[in-house]
């Protein structure tokens, strides 16, 4: 496994290149962001009445329209949410491509799944962020990264890799490690991560500790904080230092009882569970559910949200937060900027 950092990336392949972000959610603000303060010339597109059009223009970055911004480009970077790429790639992106452009991803979904196939002249890579993007913004800013996945899936030009190397760097990547990998370990993991541990197992197993203390007669308050609040003093202890790590910190009755209950909750039937929804992943069976959802008017999907927003844990929390003012500073998440 290649790892490089940034005393291996030479910024100076980007100059005289201009990069156009496609997207300001998340992960595009933070790119845009980012690079422009690493003295990347760069512009971000959006479609014409964006809510963020003026977020971005605030935050002093030259905002266009979603073609436009791609015809004055050397590198595309398509950070617009998975199921709107492919028609916006054949609308608004592909007829601005010329042979020798950069056209880059930050997840490799739809590249993968072929919901996009780019022109043979044009180069193809992506840099994959492996946090979200309030956190590449923040850490950047710090001074420090959040680790990148670099892949490349066409390369006419045969700079592709110092190219993506040299985004990696500008948007902080490799000040921690920017790992080689390819368009097809990167989705599958990452769908795999998220639906199975990140968010969907973490989520469920967070709503049945909560719910299964409700149900034997404890307080919303302390289910909440022994089940939701708790979590990050102990993934933080994690991320530190791996689980030795953790367990080194909590007392021994905790220890104990995380080594000879935990396998009780998640035991074989979960890890069949897993296996197949990484079957799924790599069938494309997934993408396509997901696909024809959003194409259907996300139904399912709305009613799925509605009903996880409203669930007591959710009103229980928001309350107790409140009383923890601090919580509200420095905010990773600010929905009137970012």
């Amino acid at each position: 496994m290649q790892v490089y950092y940034d005393r291996d990336a030479d910024l100076n392949v980007l100059k005289g290149k201009k990069v156009a972000v496609l997207g300001y959610g998340s992960q595009g603000h933070a790119h845009a962001n980012n690079l422009r303060d690493s003295g990347v010339d760069v512009v971000v597109g959006l479609r014409k009445g964006s809510s963020s059009w003026a977020k971005a223009e605030n935050a002093g970055l030259k905002v266009f329209e979603t073609a436009e911004a791609v015809t004055m480009a050397d590198i595309v970077m398509v950070l617009l949410p998975d199921e709107l790429q492919g028609d916006a790639y054949e609308s608004e992106i592909r007829p601005g491509l010329k042979n020798g452009n950069c056209l880059a991803f930050g997840h490799g979904f739809n590249i993968h799944f072929k919901r996009i196939v780019a022109p043979a002249g044009v180069n193809v890579f992506m840099v994959a962020p492996k946090g979200p993007g309030h956190l590449v913004r923040s850490e950047y800013e710090k001074g420090r990264g959040v680790p990148c996945l670099l892949a490349v899936h066409q390369d006419p030009s045969g700079d592709t890799t110092k190219i993506g190397l040299a985004y990696a760097s500008a948007i902080g990547g490799a000040r921690a490690a920017v790992i080689q990998t390819t368009f097809k370990d990167e989705t599958e993991t990452d769908l795999f991560g998220e639906q199975s541990v990140l968010c969907g197992g973490l989520c469920a197993l967070i709503q049945a500790g909560y719910e299964t203390l409700i149900e034997g007669g404890y307080p919303p308050e302390m289910a909440y904080f022994e089940c939701v609040h708790e979590v990050k003093l102990i993934v933080d202890l994690i991320y530190e230092g791996g689980m030795t790590n953790m367990r080194y910190s909590i007392s021994n009755t905790a220890e104990y009882g995380d080594l000879t209950r935990g396998k009780r909750v998640i035991g074989p039937e979960v890890k069949q569970a897993m296996q197949k929804i990484l079957k799924d992943i790599q069938s494309g069976q997934f993408a396509e559910e997901w696909i024809n959802e959003f194409k259907a008017g996300s139904p399912h999907f709305t009613e799925l949200r509605k009903e996880q927003a409203n669930h007591p844990l959710e009103k229980v929390g928001a309350g107790l937060r409140s009383m923890m003012p601090w919580l509200g500073q420095n905010r990773l998440v600010d929905r009137s900027k970012n």
